[in-house]
């Protein structure tokens, strides 16, 4: 029986910040759209994805792989927007077993309202911490990482031209 593999200590010290920032960071997230949006952090990212998709639309298939969720959290939490008048459902046209997510009017402006703050709180506990440098070792890392826990990028993690990026450098959401 082979010997088992254990982390360096080095590999150590980095996944325990790891897990750290994937444990706290969410709740700090929820915590301030909750406070100033009054959405919970995976709405937020529910509405943020339509907000970039073609014509702010999705099928609930492919919204739940990019939100990482099973379709019955999706369609409870698509539920409880549509109940709120952020989004709306639909079966397509042409095949009823396929539902299509739209963000309407008013899901555009509470993205649009909600971005700002969701912005200020990404770059006060992330951003501001780090140098121009750090941002790129920071890039270049997840980026390796990434593609070996989602190699097919149904996240979109690893786009260069991800639809929230513009030619002039500036970001949306």
């Amino acid at each position: 029986m082979a010997e088992p593999r254990w982390l360096t200590a080095d590999q150590m010290r980095s996944w325990l910040r790891l897990q750290a920032v994937v444990e706290l960071l969410p709740g700090v997230l929820d915590q301030q759209l909750q406070r100033d949006a009054q959405l919970t952090h995976y709405e937020y990212l529910v509405l943020a994805i339509l907000s970039d998709a073609p014509e702010r639309s999705l099928r609930m298939s492919d919204l739940a792989r990019r939100t990482n969720a099973t379709l019955p959290r999706l369609s409870h939490v698509v539920r409880r927007l549509e109940d709120r008048g952020f989004v709306q459902r639909a079966p397509v046209p042409d095949d009823g077993r396929v539902t299509i997510a739209s963000l309407t009017d008013a899901g555009w402006a509470k993205v649009v309202a909600s971005a700002p703050g969701h912005a200020r709180t990404v770059l006060e506990h992330v951003y501001d911490r780090l140098d121009e440098e750090d941002v790129a070792d920071l890039n270049r890392v997840l980026a390796k990482v990434v593609r070996g826990i989602d190699p097919g990028d149904r996240f979109g993690a690893l786009a260069d031209d991800h639809p929230a990026i513009h030619d002039d450098g500036t970001v949306s959401r």
